[in-house]
C-alpha cells in the first residue's frame, strides 16, 4: 500500500523508479506453457470464381465458364487451391489451430465438379484441424445442384447450405439474367431438404421490375419452403454492373430506395409472424436457432485466413487480399508463393471501429466484452451519439448491452455507422 506522500513522491520530476514491464509483476497470474498456444478460433473461406452466369446486379469479380475450356481452367485453378491451402498452414503455422468454420463461397462452388470438390476437401482436411463440431457452408447455386452434387457435398462434411435464390418470380429472375426459374428453385430446395443439412436462401429486395405483388410472392414462397435460415439483402448498385449500365443509358428503372425499404418492412413483418427471428439485420432463423457460426466470428474480429482468388482475410492485425488476377494467382502458387496483393494494418483505433461497426450487424452489442478488451467505455466514448440513436428509435440499451430495435434492424448498417463515426471524430 502506498501512502498518500509516497504516492506524491513517486510521480515529482525525478529519474528515480525504472520501469521494468507494465503492469506490475504483481498483478501477473500463474501461466502454464500450453496457454500460450495459439488456440483463437479460426475461420476458413475458399473462393470459387466461377459461374454459369453474369447476373445483372453482380459486381463481384467472376468468370463465366461454357464449353470445352471450363475443365481445363477449373483443374487448373483448383490445384493452385489445394497449394494455397498447403503453403499458407506452413508459413503462418495454422495446422494445429481449431477450424470453427470452413465457408466455400464464390462465384459457384457447387459448379465445380465432384471430383475437384473432393480434391480440395481432402487437402483442406489433411492440413487444417477441423473438429466435429465445425461448421462447414458450401454455396449452392439452384439450377447446379442434382442429386449427384448434392451427395458429393455431403461427401464432404458440409451441414449447411447457402442458395441464391434471389427471387421467386420467373420474370424478375429472367430479367436479371439468372438461368433459375420458380420451378427450378423449388426443386433444388426440396432436394436439399432431403438432406441432414442447414439451408439458407437469399433473397433480394430492390431487384428490377420487383412490385409489391411480386415482393409478396417471392417472400411468401420462402417460408412456405420450410428452410430454417433466410437472408434479406439489399439491392446496391455499382458501376461494375449491367444494372448500373441501364440505369445509365435510361433503359432500366430500379425501384425507389422508399419502395425497397417497404419491401424490407414487409418482409420483416411476414418472417416474424412466421416464427423467425433475426440473428442479424439481414438473416432470420426458424426460433432463432441455427445461427450461423461464420458471419459472427468474423464480424467480432475473429481470424479469418481466405484462399482462391480476390479473397479477403484476416490474421491478427493485418487485413489481407490475394490477387483478383486468375492467371496471376495460379502462377503464383505454381511459383511455390502466396499470392496476396494488398492488405491493411490495424491500429488499435481501426480495431475499435471495426469492431462497433461490424458487430452491431449481430443486432445485439456486448458493452462489457468491449470495455474489456479496450479498456475503455464506449457508452462513454459515444455517449451523444447513442443517446441520439436511443431518442430516434434505433437502439436501446438494457443489462450492458446495446440492442437494435425493429427500425434499428430495418436500417441495416446505419446505427453501426454512426457509432464508428463518433469513434473517428472522438472530439466532436
Amino acid at each position: 500500500m502506498i501512502n498518500t506522500k509516497q504516492e506524491n513522491d513517486y510521480w515529482d520530476p525525478a529519474r528515480k523508479g525504472f520501469i521494468t514491464n507494465y503492469p506490475n509483476f504483481m498483478q501477473w497470474k500463474r501461466l502454464t506453457a500450453t496457454e500460450m498456444e495459439n488456440q483463437k478460433p479460426l475461420n476458413l473461406y475458399l473462393h470459387t470464381p466461377y459461374c454459369i452466369q453474369r447476373c445483372n446486379y453482380c459486381y463481384y469479380k467472376t468468370i463465366n465458364l461454357r464449353g470445352l475450356e471450363k475443365q481445363k481452367r477449373m483443374g487448373q485453378y483448383v490445384d493452385a487451391l489445394c497449394r494455397e491451402l498447403e503453403l499458407a498452414a506452413e508459413v503462418y503455422q495454422l495446422h494445429d489451430r481449431p477450424v470453427i468454420s470452413v465457408y466455400f463461397g464464390g462465384g459457384t462452388p457447387s459448379l465445380l465438379p465432384s471430383e475437384q470438390l473432393l480434391q480440395i476437401n481432402e487437402t483442406l482436411r489433411r492440413h487444417y484441424n477441423l473438429q466435429e463440431t465445425t461448421e462447414y457452408t458450401v454455396e449452392g447455386e439452384p439450377v447446379t445442384l442434382t442429386e449427384e452434387k448434392m451427395d458429393t457435398i455431403m461427401q464432404m462434411g458440409a451441414n449447411r447450405m447457402s442458395m441464391g435464390v434471389q427471387s421467386f418470380d420467373t420474370a424478375i429472375i429472367k430479367n436479371s439474367h439468372r438461368l433459375d426459374d420458380e420451378k427450378k428453385v423449388l426443386r433444388a430446395i426440396e432436394l436439399a431438404g432431403t438432406k441432414p443439412i442447414v439451408v439458407n436462401i437469399d433473397l433480394m429486395s430492390g431487384l428490377a421490375g420487383e412490385t409489391d405483388e411480386t415482393w409478396a410472392h417471392s417472400v411468401s414462397r420462402a417460408i412456405e419452403s420450410g428452410v430454417k435460415s433466410i437472408t434479406v439483402y439489399k439491392t446496391e448498385l455499382y458501376n461494375n454492373t449491367e444494372y448500373y449500365r441501364g440505369i445509365k443509358n435510361h433503359t432500366l428503372t430500379l425501384p425507389s430506395d422508399d419502395e425497397e425499404l417497404r419491401y424490407m418492412d414487409y418482409a420483416m413483418e411476414r418472417l416474424e409472424k412466421a416464427g423467425y427471428v433475426p440473428w442479424s439485420f439481414y438473416t432470420f432463423t426458424q426460433r432463432g436457432e441455427d445461427v450461423h457460426v461464420h458471419s459472427p466470428s468474423v464480424f467480432r474480429g475473429d481470424d479469418i485466413y481466405a484462399f482462391g482468388t480476390s479473397a479477403f482475410g484476416r490474421l491478427g492485425d493485418y487485413l489481407f487480399q490475394n490477387t483478383n488476377d486468375e492467371e496471376k494467382y495460379i502462377q503464383h502458387l505454381a511459383e511455390g508463393k502466396l499470392s496476396v496483393q494488398r492488405g491493411h494494418y490495424l491500429t488499435a483505433q481501426d480495431n475499435m471501429i471495426r469492431d462497433v461497426v461490424l458487430s452491431m450487424k449481430l443486432v445485439s452489442f456486448d458493452l462489457r466484452n468491449f470495455e474489456r478488451k479496450y479498456g475503455y467505455k464506449l457508452e462513454t466514448l459515444c455517449a451523444t451519439t447513442i443517446r441520439e440513436l436511443a431518442q430516434d428509435g434505433f437502439i436501446i440499451m438494457f443489462d450492458d448491452v446495446l440492442r437494435l430495435t425493429r427500425k434499428g434492424i430495418l436500417y441495416g448498417d446505419y446505427a453501426g455507422k454512426s457509432l464508428a463515426r463518433a469513434l473517428m471524430n472522438p472530439a466532436n
